[in-house]
Protein backbone atom coordinates (compact mmCIF):
# COMPACT_ATOMS: atom_id res chain seq x y z
CA UNK A 1 0.00 0.00 0.00
CA UNK A 2 1.46 3.37 -0.86
CA UNK A 3 0.86 5.69 1.89
CA UNK A 4 2.51 9.14 2.44
CA UNK A 5 3.38 10.50 5.97
CA UNK A 6 5.26 13.76 4.98
CA UNK A 7 4.11 15.87 2.24
CA UNK A 8 7.30 15.34 0.10
CA UNK A 9 8.42 11.90 0.66
CA UNK A 10 5.93 9.01 0.29
CA UNK A 11 6.65 5.56 2.10
CA UNK A 12 5.56 2.24 0.59
CA UNK A 13 4.08 -0.13 2.99
CA UNK A 14 3.68 -3.41 0.78
CA UNK A 15 -0.07 -3.95 -0.30
CA UNK A 16 -2.28 -6.51 1.25
CA UNK A 17 -3.27 -9.04 -0.64
CA UNK A 18 -6.51 -8.66 -2.91
CA UNK A 19 -6.73 -5.05 -2.14
CA UNK A 20 -5.52 -2.13 -4.24
CA UNK A 21 -3.62 0.31 -2.22
CA UNK A 22 -5.21 3.23 -1.08
CA UNK A 23 -4.01 6.89 -2.23
CA UNK A 24 -3.60 8.67 0.62
CA UNK A 25 -1.50 12.06 1.86
CA UNK A 26 -1.54 12.27 5.75
CA UNK A 27 0.02 15.83 7.64
CA UNK A 28 3.01 14.85 9.82
CA UNK A 29 2.84 13.86 13.61
CA UNK A 30 2.89 17.59 14.40
CA UNK A 31 1.48 19.82 17.11
CA UNK A 32 0.06 21.76 14.52
CA UNK A 33 -3.77 21.11 14.36
CA UNK A 34 -5.60 21.95 11.52
CA UNK A 35 -8.79 21.31 9.94
CA UNK A 36 -7.94 18.12 8.03
CA UNK A 37 -5.55 15.37 8.89
CA UNK A 38 -4.66 14.13 5.33
CA UNK A 39 -6.50 13.18 2.40
CA UNK A 40 -7.58 10.38 0.47
CA UNK A 41 -8.24 9.67 -3.23
CA UNK A 42 -10.79 6.66 -3.73
CA UNK A 43 -10.85 5.02 -7.10
CA UNK A 44 -14.67 4.91 -6.67
CA UNK A 45 -17.38 5.96 -4.90
CA UNK A 46 -18.41 2.35 -3.82
CA UNK A 47 -17.61 2.89 0.04
CA UNK A 48 -17.86 -1.39 0.55
CA UNK A 49 -15.11 -1.57 -1.92
CA UNK A 50 -12.98 1.16 -1.02
CA UNK A 51 -13.36 1.11 3.14
CA UNK A 52 -11.15 -1.77 3.44
CA UNK A 53 -8.04 -0.65 1.63
CA UNK A 54 -7.97 2.88 3.55
CA UNK A 55 -8.22 1.00 6.88
CA UNK A 56 -5.57 -1.05 6.47
CA UNK A 57 -3.07 1.73 5.29
CA UNK A 58 -3.94 3.40 8.16
CA UNK A 59 -4.01 0.56 10.55
CA UNK A 60 -0.19 1.22 11.47
CA UNK A 61 -0.26 5.23 11.85
CA UNK A 62 -3.76 5.15 13.52
CA UNK A 63 -5.24 1.77 14.94
CA UNK A 64 -7.91 0.36 13.93
CA UNK A 65 -10.40 1.74 12.48
CA UNK A 66 -13.91 1.37 14.01
CA UNK A 67 -16.16 3.97 12.70
CA UNK A 68 -16.68 5.87 9.52
CA UNK A 69 -18.90 9.04 8.88
CA UNK A 70 -19.63 10.81 5.16
CA UNK A 71 -22.23 13.12 3.96
CA UNK A 72 -24.51 10.70 1.61
CA UNK A 73 -24.33 13.34 -1.13
CA UNK A 74 -21.14 11.88 -2.52
CA UNK A 75 -21.99 8.34 -1.55
CA UNK A 76 -24.57 6.66 -3.78
CA UNK A 77 -24.82 3.89 -1.09
CA UNK A 78 -23.72 3.72 2.72
CA UNK A 79 -23.46 0.45 3.76
CA UNK A 80 -24.34 0.21 7.78
CA UNK A 81 -21.32 -1.97 8.35
CA UNK A 82 -18.46 -2.93 6.72
CA UNK A 83 -15.74 -6.28 7.05
CA UNK A 84 -12.34 -4.96 7.32
CA UNK A 85 -9.51 -7.05 8.11
CA UNK A 86 -11.00 -8.98 11.10
CA UNK A 87 -13.15 -6.42 12.52
CA UNK A 88 -16.19 -4.30 11.36
CA UNK A 89 -15.92 -1.03 10.79
CA UNK A 90 -19.50 0.80 11.52
CA UNK A 91 -20.87 3.56 8.79
CA UNK A 92 -22.73 6.44 9.45
CA UNK A 93 -23.96 9.61 7.48
CA UNK A 94 -25.08 13.43 8.39
CA UNK A 95 -26.13 15.91 5.89
CA UNK A 96 -24.78 18.53 7.65
CA UNK A 97 -20.67 16.84 7.49
CA UNK A 98 -18.88 18.72 4.66
CA UNK A 99 -19.61 16.45 2.07
CA UNK A 100 -16.03 16.60 0.50
CA UNK A 101 -14.68 15.11 4.16
CA UNK A 102 -14.70 11.42 5.86
CA UNK A 103 -14.39 11.35 9.18
CA UNK A 104 -12.58 8.27 10.85
CA UNK A 105 -13.15 7.16 14.28
CA UNK A 106 -10.56 4.84 16.34
CA UNK A 107 -11.71 3.62 20.28
CA UNK A 108 -7.73 3.87 20.58
CA UNK A 109 -6.41 6.99 19.59
CA UNK A 110 -8.89 9.24 18.34
CA UNK A 111 -10.78 11.26 15.03
CA UNK A 112 -9.24 12.17 11.44
CA UNK A 113 -10.88 14.33 9.57
CA UNK A 114 -9.92 13.44 5.72
CA UNK A 115 -10.55 15.23 2.30
CA UNK A 116 -12.03 13.07 0.08
CA UNK A 117 -11.10 13.96 -3.87
CA UNK A 118 -13.37 12.41 -6.46
CA UNK A 119 -12.50 9.55 -8.07
CA UNK A 120 -12.60 11.07 -11.35
CA UNK A 121 -10.03 13.84 -10.28
CA UNK A 122 -6.82 14.24 -12.46
CA UNK A 123 -4.14 13.22 -11.47
CA UNK A 124 -2.34 16.66 -11.04
CA UNK A 125 -5.49 18.46 -9.23
CA UNK A 126 -5.61 15.03 -6.70
CA UNK A 127 -1.46 15.66 -6.03
CA UNK A 128 -2.35 19.57 -6.04
CA UNK A 129 -5.28 19.02 -3.45
CA UNK A 130 -3.49 15.95 -1.67
CA UNK A 131 -0.37 18.51 -1.03
CA UNK A 132 -2.39 21.19 0.55
CA UNK A 133 -4.67 18.88 2.94
CA UNK A 134 -1.90 16.99 4.14
CA UNK A 135 -0.19 21.09 5.15
CA UNK A 136 0.23 21.07 9.39
CA UNK A 137 -1.77 23.42 11.08
CA UNK A 138 -3.97 24.60 7.66
CA UNK A 139 -6.87 26.60 8.22
CA UNK A 140 -8.94 25.11 4.79
CA UNK A 141 -11.84 23.19 5.14
CA UNK A 142 -12.33 20.03 2.69
CA UNK A 143 -15.13 22.38 0.80
CA UNK A 144 -12.78 25.14 0.73
CA UNK A 145 -9.85 23.02 -1.15
CA UNK A 146 -12.51 21.35 -3.38
CA UNK A 147 -13.72 24.89 -4.36
CA UNK A 148 -9.91 26.38 -5.06
CA UNK A 149 -9.37 23.56 -7.45
CA UNK A 150 -12.67 23.87 -9.27
CA UNK A 151 -11.52 27.48 -9.62
CA UNK A 152 -8.07 26.38 -11.29
CA UNK A 153 -9.68 23.71 -13.71
CA UNK A 154 -11.88 26.75 -15.04
CA UNK A 155 -9.16 29.05 -15.52
CA UNK A 156 -6.80 28.08 -18.21
CA UNK A 157 -4.23 31.19 -17.22
CA UNK A 158 -4.25 29.92 -13.57
CA UNK A 159 -3.13 26.99 -14.64
CA UNK A 160 -0.19 28.05 -16.65
CA UNK A 161 0.92 29.81 -13.97
CA UNK A 162 0.65 26.96 -11.63
CA UNK A 163 2.78 24.66 -14.00
CA UNK A 164 5.08 27.67 -13.94
CA UNK A 165 5.88 27.70 -10.35
CA UNK A 166 6.28 24.15 -10.47
CA UNK A 167 8.58 23.49 -13.19
CA UNK A 168 10.74 26.41 -12.97
CA UNK A 169 12.59 25.18 -10.10
CA UNK A 170 11.75 28.00 -7.46
CA UNK A 171 14.56 30.16 -8.49
CA UNK A 172 15.25 33.65 -10.14
CA UNK A 173 16.86 33.19 -13.41
CA UNK A 174 19.71 35.38 -14.61
CA UNK A 175 19.83 36.13 -18.12
CA UNK A 176 22.38 33.50 -19.18
CA UNK A 177 20.20 31.01 -17.74
CA UNK A 178 21.86 29.78 -14.31
CA UNK A 179 20.13 30.59 -11.04
CA UNK A 180 20.58 34.23 -9.78
CA UNK A 181 22.67 35.01 -7.01
CA UNK A 182 21.03 37.17 -4.52
CA UNK A 183 23.56 38.16 -1.64
CA UNK A 184 21.45 38.10 1.64
CA UNK A 185 22.06 40.38 4.56
CA UNK A 186 22.37 43.64 5.97
CA UNK A 187 24.20 46.10 4.08
CA UNK A 188 25.48 49.74 4.95
CA UNK A 189 23.41 51.81 7.26
CA UNK A 190 20.89 48.74 8.17
CA UNK A 191 19.14 48.15 5.15
CA UNK A 192 19.29 44.58 3.81
CA UNK A 193 18.75 42.90 -0.07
Amino acid sequence: MTVTVERTAPSVVPATPGLRPARLALTPATALAGQLDGAWWPRSRDLKAELPALTAALAEPWGSITRVCVNPARWPVIPPKVPVAGHTVHVGWFTEQDPDKLILLSYTVGRWDLLVIPPETAPAAAARMMAAAAVPGSVLTAHALIAAEAVIARSPELRIREDAWENDGGACMSPIGLPARQPVGPLAAGTWW
